[in-house]
């Protein structure tokens, strides 16, 4: 049996333990059903119950929540085109969204479903050291598609700056 204030008050009889409850006008919670014997401790149990879900509603907050960004090429795509796409998958690693490339083959482009393969590989190449590929460019149906993330971050790490060149 522990008390209200977690002070150790020792063995005693259930109706014994109630009744010490009822005269502080708290709750008697079991809290080791399985030990030997059980363990209970008086407090009040709404107030247990409000300050659980207050915990949990602030570890929710600092959680960050990822989405995916799905940036759509085309096999003839156009390298002034490519390029402003490959600007806008490193803009979303480098805010921590991963990345999802596909490339829709219509009609007759699905025979050329090597260009597209080149195309996402590419892209993994020039995206290099800044991100790194989750899963690596595949067929289903008529798309082709394969899914960047952000590099892994340590905890209190930003991320570096380009280097300046010197001359």
């Amino acid at each position: 049996m522990i008390g209200d204030e977690g002070e150790q008050i020792g063995i005693m009889p259930p109706f014994e333990a109630l009744k010490m409850a009822r005269e502080k006008n708290l709750d008697l919670v079991e809290i080791s059903p399985t030990a030997q014997p059980p363990v209970c401790r008086i407090m009040d149990y709404g107030k247990f119950l409000y300050q659980q879900e207050k915990k949990e509603r602030e570890a929710k907050k600092h959680q960050k929540t990822i989405t995916v960004k799905e940036v759509k090429f085309r096999i003839n795509v156009d390298d002034h085109d490519y390029e402003t796409k490959k600007n806008h998958v490193l803009r979303f690693l480098d805010e921590g969204d991963k990345v999802k490339a596909t490339i829709f083959f219509r009609g007759r482009e699905m025979t050329r479903t090597g260009l597209g393969r080149g195309i996402l590989e590419r892209l993994i190449k020039d995206i290099g050291e800044r991100g790194i590929v989750e899963f690596r460019p595949r067929q289903e149906g008529n798309t082709l598609h394969a899914i960047l993330a952000p590099n892994a971050k340590k905890p209190g790490e930003k991320q570096a700056a380009p280097a300046a060149r010197q001359a």
